[in-house]
């Protein structure tokens, strides 16, 4: 193909004195077009200060022509005194005067003065020069060098399609379903006949021969035309000095743009991803001026507009929302979701303002479809504002009969705000356990890290959507980063299981961390995230605990983190310190570990331990076993992050006291006196059962007064639960209906004993012989939902207790939560079993 070659060489600053001419050669042999522009071309990179391009054979009128130009012909230079340099001049004066259209044959005869001159200096602080900045924008000097049109190139798409994410298209899904939206966003889908480079080209040389005198419709007009170029080469036209021209001109003419012309403008700006700061800010400031004069739906496409150009605009926000605050009522149903959305994805709303925003979704709900419901729960997600526990479950309900029809994207949304809201849906979450097999392999990583997060979050453990999860991570590893990782790991071990590939799942994470590592120095909470949560499930990798008690390591997370690290270091640290007797890395400073130990004490005071049913258990421990000074309420390992209730016992089975602290005050009023009580016909009555006054056998009564007696009492009091052999026995809580007590202290005192519970507790001489019991008061937040399976730190908690050498003694919730509402007998009798029942 015969191809002219236009060659441009850039003098350096001086005075030019000198009138430039240009003249027409034809080429000879040695100067072919094919051959020249071939080895120019090879040598682009090497040589400084010249332009090159081709332009094909129909778009020249001369052919076998080449034209030298002089740029320093087409604009006047002038030295001022000083030495600064004009900024009125450059190397780079109307640098592209010569592309050609139809290259008339009188060009180069006549000297053309250019009064416009465009400067590519940084130095300047003008704000007119530097809104040009964006024609020497480096990220479209990367994309093209010098101003060559590119040829249509196909982009490479990953082979793995699932994991493709658009952060920017996918949350848009909604908008593509219904027609209501085309007037609200930015369709960078909608096909138009392409514009061609030759009327591009012919668009910016107009721009260099009108300059001053274009209207706004001109500008308009050719802003729309070169935003429908090809894609691949809006690089070029962003590079060329004559678009500077164009968005220096529309800059300077906003305010004289009508308000659809300046929204035609703006949509091919966000076309042609034009960056520069300087010049959007112009038209940020130019639409916060004409927000009250402007419609919702405008309002909403040009906000629309500036998320997909990728910039935040908070101060247009804030105005459109006190917009929207005083006409909420009136929003249609697509301008909702629309401005959930644009919400969402700006991060920020009022909470007065979204309270209202929820009870209009509330009412616009049954006639959304499931993307629109997904961009709504995505908008308050991302903007930290939740649904009412009504609202959330009717959500829930409509997503469970139509779950086989939402997208992956929405139902992950609906998850988010599932975690966010901590609401319990569980026909919803069955629903999902049935889909999970289906959907779960069709689903990108990140999706699936947030459905298994929301799980773990609610502590619902669903065994079938947990294995579809634990078959696909290992092969897809490698997608996941260094959060979705921890999240994974964090997930499967709160909820204390392991699937059937336990070994590979673990190990392939695992793994993961170590290809991770870089990421840790920006993200230090996401690998004390990952170790504690393998710490759960009884798994050590020495080398990165090593790294994550590190001294460098520690001052990141305690000083470069938002985060509040220091009770996952102690945390971790606390767990090696009792699992890991054979680790011999870094530890956490003692300082450290006493700060971090004060401040959970501290907290535990003021919130754990005067929770109502850890007081009830404990008063009654003190009374059962008759000193305040035999039970301790406080945190044994202070690293689990919770309080139990301690005491300790002799080899006999006598308390010991161990809480010093308790003062002698608290320890009169509560002691016991033991001088004895006489046994009377009632007495006995109330215990046996039986009315007062009845008829009480003589022999029975001796039996009751004697030694014998305790042991008759004891057994009368016992029933069999169990297996047919009397496997294990509880008490006989109906006994204690309408009697009396029965503790170790009234046996005694009923059989005349005199002798204090202080005195009978002998210490032993050796720690080995003493029976140390870890008393926990569980709730339902211990366990997974709806099931008696412990969560992965309270599973961890009661695995290091025992190591400790403690024996753990549960009242779990189930028991002792439906006893504080019996009598004191009822409870006492209980913990009494429960007590004594663990030193058999």
């Amino acid at each position: 193909m015969n191809m002219a070659a236009v060659i441009w060489r850039t003098l350096p600053r001086r005075i030019c004195n000198q009138r430039a001419y240009s003249k027409t050669t034809p080429c000879t042999e040695a100067t072919k077009p094919e051959r020249k522009a071939q080895d120019v071309n090879d040598k682009l990179g090497e040589r400084c200060g010249q332009t090159i391009f081709c332009l094909p054979k129909e778009v020249l009128v001369l052919q076998d022509y080449k034209i030298n130009s002089k740029p320093a012909a087409y604009s006047s230079t002038k030295r001022r005194p000083g030495p600064t340099i004009s900024n009125e001049t450059d190397d780079y004066n109307d640098s592209f005067s010569l592309l050609l259209e139809n290259v008339p044959s009188t060009l180069g005869i006549k000297q053309v003065q250019n009064p416009y001159t465009v400067t590519c200096s940084r130095r300047l602080s003008s704000v007119r020069n530097t809104l040009l900045d964006l024609v020497y924008n480096k990220s479209d000097e990367e994309q093209c060098s010098a101003a060559r049109w590119p040829a249509v190139r196909k982009q490479k798409l990953d082979s793995d399609t699932v994991e493709i994410y658009d952060t920017k298209e996918d949350p848009r899904g909604f908008q593509k379903l219904g027609d209501a939206y085309r007037v609200l966003c930015f369709n960078s889908s909608e096909q138009r006949d392409p514009v061609s480079a030759e009327e591009g080209q012919r668009i910016l040389c107009n721009v260099s021969f009108l300059k001053g005198s274009m209207t706004p419709e001109n500008i308009s007009d050719y802003f729309c035309r070169l935003s429908w170029l090809p894609a691949e080469q809006h690089a070029a036209v962003k590079a060329d000095s004559h678009f500077a021209m164009l968005c220096r001109y529309s800059a300077d003419s906003r305010g004289t743009f009508t308000l659809p012309q300046l929204l035609q403008v703006f949509e091919a700006i966000v076309r042609l991803r034009v960056s520069s700061h300087a010049f959007l800010k112009l038209y940020e400031a130019e639409f916060c001026r004409r927000v009250w004069d402007m419609e919702l739906n405008q309002l909403l496409f040009v906000a629309d507009l500036w998320r997909c150009l990728g910039r935040s605009v908070p101060q247009y926000m804030e105005i459109v929302l006190s917009y929207v605050a005083l006409r909420w009522k009136g929003l249609t149903m697509p301008q909702l979701v629309q401005l959930l959305y644009v919400i969402g994805e700006n991060r920020r709303a009022s909470p007065e303002l979204m309270q209202k925003l929820e009870l209009l979704l509330s009412t616009h709900l049954e006639q959304m479809n499931m993307e629109e419901v997904g961009a709504a729960c995505l908008g308050f997600f991302k903007s930290k504002n939740g649904f009412s526990a009504h609202l959330m479950k009717r959500i829930g309900d409509k997503v469970a009969a139509r779950i086989e029809d939402i997208s992956n994207y929405s139902l992950v949304n609906v998850m988010k705000m599932f975690r966010y809201t901590h609401v319990d849906h569980l026909p919803f979450l069955k629903r999902l356990g049935e889909v999970a097999p289906e959907k779960i392999p069709n689903m990108g990583t990140q999706g699936v890290m947030h459905v298994v997060l929301a799980c773990a979050s609610l502590h619902y453990r669903d065994k079938s959507l947990l294995d579809a999860v634990a078959s696909k991570v290992p092969s897809k590893v490698h997608y996941c980063r260094s959060k979705d990782v921890a999240k994974y790991l964090w997930s499967f071990s709160t909820l204390n299981y392991e699937p059937e590939n336990a070994e590979e799942f673990f190990c392939s994470l695992t793994e993961q961390l170590h290809h991770k590592m870089h990421e840790f120095e920006r993200f230090p909470e996401h690998l004390l995230t990952a170790l504690l949560a393998l710490a759960f499930m009884g798994r050590f990798p020495h080398d990165l605990i090593d790294v994550a008690l590190s001294p460098q390591f520690v001052k990141l997370a305690t000083e470069g983190s938002p985060f509040e690290l220091k009770k996952d270091l102690f945390t971790l640290d606390g767990t090696v310190a009792i699992e890991c007797p054979d680790y011999q890395g870094h530890r956490l400073p003692v300082q450290l570990q006493r700060e971090v130990t004060e401040m959970l004490w501290n907290f535990a005071k003021q919130d754990i331990c005067v929770k109502p049913e850890m007081v009830e258990a404990a008063v009654l421990l003190q009374v059962m076993l008759g000193s305040p000074q035999f039970v301790k309420n406080h945190m044994i390992l202070p690293h689990t992050r919770s309080a139990d209730l301690e005491v300790h016992f002799d080899p006999t089975g006598k308390p010991l006291p161990l809480n010093m602290e308790a003062s002698n005050e608290k320890v009169q009023k509560l002691e016991f006196k033991f001088s004895g009580i006489p046994v009377t016909d009632q007495l006995i009555s109330q215990l046996v059962k039986r009315r007062a006054g009845g008829p009480v056998f003589k022999s029975e009564s001796d039996n009751m007064a004697g030694s014998d007696g305790v042991d008759s009492v004891k057994k009368m009091l016992r029933t069999e639960v169990g297996d047919e052999d009397g496997g294990r026995t509880g008490l006989n809580l109906k006994v204690f209906r309408n009697g009396v007590p029965l503790t170790d202290s009234l046996l005694s005192t009923i059989t005349n004993s005199k002798t204090p519970v202080t005195m009978a507790a002998i210490q032993p001489e050796g720690p080995s012989e003493i029976r140390k019991l870890a008393i926990q008061v569980s709730n339902r937040n211990h366990y997974c939902y709806n099931s008696r399976t412990l969560l992965g730190l309270h599973s961890m908690k009661r695995r290091q207790l025992v190591q400790a050498g403690y024996v753990v003694v549960e009242l779990p919730h189930w028991e002792w939560f439906p006893l504080l509402k019996r009598t004191r007998s009822e409870k006492l009798s209980y913990l009494h079993q429960k007590l004594y029942s663990s030193l058999d």
